[in-house]
């Protein structure tokens, strides 16, 4: 069983993916992780705001190894694109558009009131950029394309996961999936000629 600190970690993480930071409070945080109200302080001294930057690294390079998952194995990169949207769109039917990245929806909220979490989710896009970046450099790629690709593909797959959540409907994905895709295939051309 996970101790009571990962247990804080891992309930703010749902909570926060699901309901922002600003829309979480501690209460449901430690009722959801099972601890006690002082824990939370006694583990993050900071109080909310500690707590968020925390979370918002370990999830953040949590995200990071789907580039793992959907490239490590793969010997074509356009289809390793198309199966992590497809991936992505998977998760939301299956969570009722519940689940989507909680970076993106705490930076939404963050980046002008908040400088700690912005900084926050700002290192963890820059090392999804920087790990994307070299994931895709083996696929024959120059370092400055399989940057714009991984921006690209970040950029997409962020930007469908807030249209599919408020349409309820995975097309988003789908179209944002396609469309990163020829951005592939169009690197690869790049880098090959």
């Amino acid at each position: 069983m996970a101790g009571t600190k990962d247990r804080i970690m891992e309930a703010s993480a749902e909570l926060f993916r699901r309901n922002g930071y600003t829309g979480t409070g501690l209460k449901q945080i430690v009722t959801a992780a099972g601890a006690p109200f002082g824990s939370l302080y006694h583990f993050f001294p900071g109080g909310k705001e500690q707590l968020g930057v925390e979370v918002i690294h370990a999830s953040g390079m949590m995200y990071l190894q789907l580039f793992d998952i959907f490239f490590d194995n793969e010997t074509d990169l356009v289809h390793g694109v198309e199966a992590a949207f497809a991936g992505a769109a998977v998760t939301l039917r299956e969570t009722d558009y519940a689940d989507a990245c909680p970076i993106a929806t705490v930076a939404l909220e963050v980046a002008s009131t908040n400088e700690p979490l912005r900084k926050a989710t700002a290192e963890v896009f820059t090392a999804w950029i920087d790990y994307g970046t070299a994931k895709f450099q083996p696929f024959g790629l120059p370092e400055a394309t399989a940057r714009k690709l991984t921006i690209s593909l970040v950029n997409s797959l962020e930007g469908a996961f807030v249209l599919s959540r408020a349409l309820r409907d995975t097309e988003p994905l789908a179209v944002a999936g396609a469309t990163t895709a020829l951005a592939a295939k169009a690197a690869l051309a790049e880098g090959s000629g």
